[in-house]
């Protein structure tokens, strides 16, 4: 499983093998149901239980503000954050050449579909900062070029609290390309 190596998985491996027969079983039944419990919300794509997910179903979103996010283990990064207010679209994926990944095997004509159709003013490309992420992104905003709604993409740079002797050229070039004013 991603995020658990080899000692990790003994560690529960012995952790369950010391728990009781009755919590392994409600256990491996909650793995078991989540191949039919959870599914793409039918507007955004995000993981949910329901029809829609709790975001789409949120009155208090902005609808106006779309974030196009890979997974939707991202949504939940971002929604973390509580730094983001508006909707969210998860395109499954990045256009990837060499896994045979094309623009055709994510949700990017529904996104299409959904910003003229939901009147989007600005969406925001928070694709992976990988080659496949920036890739992804480009293709989006060239097929949104026309659309009305403002394409953006998060800025990227400095870590807080990191040192400059320790930040690699690529991100500390970013950091200057996306350099903002400080007004004082």
């Amino acid at each position: 499983m991603p995020g658990i190596g080899r000692r990790s998985a003994r560690r529960l491996a012995f952790f369950l093998a010391r728990s009781p027969a009755d919590e392994i079983t409600a256990l491996a039944a909650s793995i078991a149901d989540l191949t039919t419990q959870l599914h793409a919300c039918e507007r955004c794509g995000n993981l949910t239980g329901e029809a829609e997910c709790s975001v789409c179903r949120d009155s208090r979103r902005d609808s106006s503000t779309l974030c196009v996010v890979e997974q939707p283990e991202n949504v939940a990064a971002v929604e973390a954050t509580g730094a983001f207010t508006g909707r969210y679209h998860v395109l499954g994926g990045a256009i990837s050449p060499l896994r045979s990944v094309g623009p055709e095997d994510l949700r990017i004509d529904p996104l299409l579909k959904r910003v003229a159709a939901e009147k989007v003013g600005e969406v925001i490309l928070a694709t992976n900062p990988t080659v496949e992420g920036e890739a992804t992104a480009l293709y989006i905003s060239r097929r949104l070029a026309g659309s009305g709604a403002t394409v953006t993409r998060p800025a990227t740079g400095l870590p807080v609290g990191g040192e400059l002797d320790y930040i690699d050229r690529s991100t500390l070039a970013r950091a200057f390309e996306g350099r903002r004013r400080l007004d004082g």
